[in-house]
């Protein structure tokens, strides 16, 4: 009886406290040549990011009615001129058509363009009024949300636009023990179906350099779930540890009922 009864003990033991898996971030074998073809294509530019524009030109007065220290459109945040007559700057939120306004310029859509795309277009659209323009743009407010299974969920706003994912999870201080590294959920809105899109990304392949999603997106949320073990043991209710139990203790039952009719 004592045999049996450590038996299931045993059993229970082992049933219950399965080994961690996939602990380990890009464990393939040949992740060195899968990082070296990761590819940035640059921040595509969204409705409500606040763009800071920066305009320099050979003469310095001609420059100065690009810079204006307010801008009075209706999309202006705020504007700043640093002293100097050859550039200064101005913040402009992109409109929820895709515009912003720029002085002299006007409306100039820009949804959906890179950074650089853009400075090339203000340039182009520069050159009647400015010789050799130059024309400088940074987005200011790049913040993404890392929730679930981290050290400190939030929101959070880097001051580098080329974010990656793992640079992603250790602003938010990395995964907890619990965090499903295979099982991490990417949302990120899309302009054009207007509305989002959820995709499964696995941390624990090297290949995930590779994908789309690698690189994130102004506003991107990303979510890591905790792993099985973690849902069975936070789920008090939940039926397949219901299960386990009823099972265990019809065998503790049995086995009782076994050494009675053996005596």
């Amino acid at each position: 009886m004592k045999v049996f009864i450590y038996l299931c003990v045993v059993f229970c033991l082992a049933a219950s406290c399965q080994p961690k898996q996939n602990m380990i971030y890009m464990s393939n074998h040949h992740f060195e040549d899968e990082v070296s073809q990761a590819r940035y294509t640059g921040l595509r530019i969204k409705s409500a990011d606040v763009l800071e524009i920066k305009v320099s030109a050979f003469d310095d007065i001609a420059v100065k009615p690009f810079n204006l220290s307010t801008v009075t459109s209706t999309n202006s945040v705020s504007g700043s001129d640093d002293g100097n007559g050859s550039s200064g700057s101005s913040q402009l939120m992109v409109s929820s058509e895709g515009y912003i306004t720029m002085p002299v310029l006007g409306r100039v859509y820009c949804l959906g363009m890179t950074r650089q795309e853009l400075e090339q277009d203000l340039e182009e659209r520069l050159k009647p009024y400015l010789t050799d323009p130059r024309v400088d743009v940074k987005l200011t407010n790049f913040n993404i949300s890392v929730l679930g299974d981290v050290v400190s969920p939030g929101q959070k706003t880097s001051p580098n636009e080329r974010l990656n994912l793992f640079q992603a999870l250790a602003l938010a201080g990395d995964m907890t023990p619990l965090g499903d590294r295979t099982q991490v959920k990417l949302v990120r809105y899309s302009e054009q179906s207007q509305k989002d899109t959820v995709v499964n990304l696995d941390l624990s392949d090297a290949g995930i350099v590779n994908s789309p999603y690698y690189y994130l997106q102004q506003n991107d949320i990303l979510y890591v779930q905790p792993d099985k073990n973690a849902q069975i043991m936070a789920n008090a209710n939940n039926p397949n540890r219901t299960l386990f139990f009823q099972i265990a203790a019809a065998l503790l039952a049995l086995g009782t009922i076994i050494i009675a009719i053996t005596k």
